[in-house]
């Protein structure tokens, strides 16, 4: 457990720069999508509501807060690694919750505007955003947030503190009785 906490914890900052365009992609998205489920019922309670999510006024702000913090993190680049664990969750249950019923022609949300409305087909179209998200932070998890995120500057400043203190920190001798003096 605890290589694992340190793997999340440390994650490589030496990928490309351009990593940056998929955190701005996905980070905004779930910033935007949190913001949303506070400023339109519809988006929020009553949706959760309608899909049967268990205690839904706290479900929906747990979410969207989840999501407002979360995307602000991946935008920047801040504990990418931490805040795509529960995205790749979310994303999971987001895609059971609503794709299921909408295969089946039984979904309590309203159908898509357009054939396809139910099937296969339907889901498969409907699914699009949250297919991209999810593939998109388990790059994020697995390849870290790139040399232009702020996990890049805090190793970096980790790093030259170390050298610092590795190169100006005098050496004490062992003063303990056994050595003798």
């Amino acid at each position: 457990m605890n290589k694992f906490f340190l793997w999340l914890i440390n994650p490589p900052t030496d990928g490309p720069k351009s990593i940056l365009l998929l955190r701005l992609m996905a980070g905004a998205v779930f910033f935007w999508e949190g913001l949303l489920k506070f400023v339109y019922v519809n988006q929020g309670v009553g949706r959760f509501t309608r899909l049967g999510i268990p205690f839904p006024h706290f479900t929906a702000a747990f979410i969207g807060y989840l999501e407002i913090v979360g995307g602000l993190l991946l935008l920047s680049g801040l504990l990418t690694r931490l805040i795509a664990i529960p995205f790749v969750f979310e994303m999971i249950v987001a895609m059971l919750s609503t794709k299921i019923t909408l295969y089946l022609g039984t979904s309590p949300l309203p159908l898509p505007p357009a054939p396809p409305q139910i099937g296969f087909w339907a889901v498969l179209h409907e699914v699009r955003s949250e297919y991209a998200q999810i593939l998109t932070v388990v790059f994020l998890l697995v390849n870290g947030p790139g040399k232009w995120s702020l996990d890049a500057v805090l190793l970096r400043n980790r790093r030259k503190l170390e050298v610092s203190e590795q190169t100006s920190a005098p050496k004490l001798r062992d003063w303990s009785p056994a050595a003798g003096r």
